[in-house]
């Protein structure tokens, strides 16, 4: 039995999804717009963005280590 007639005949007491959001309309709650998704994705993408400073961090003191071995 679809939803529209469950509530057509009363068995069905939910309502049917027929909002939207104010930024898409195709969104529900956890939806894969780009707005829920970043919302959704903000700590790992933290998380990834720490991991990519620190490996640059650690290439910058590995070559400014190498410079000042090779001056002195």
């Amino acid at each position: 039995m679809s939803l529209d007639k469950a509530i057509e005949h009363n068995k069905e007491h939910r309502k049917q999804f027929t909002g939207s959001k104010s930024f898409d309309y195709s969104c529900r709650n956890h939806g894969s717009c780009t707005y829920c998704q970043s919302n959704r994705k903000h700590s790992t993408m933290r998380k990834q963005l720490m991991s990519d400073i620190g490996e640059q961090l650690e290439d910058y003191e590995c070559e400014t280590t190498e410079n000042t071995r090779d001056d002195g």
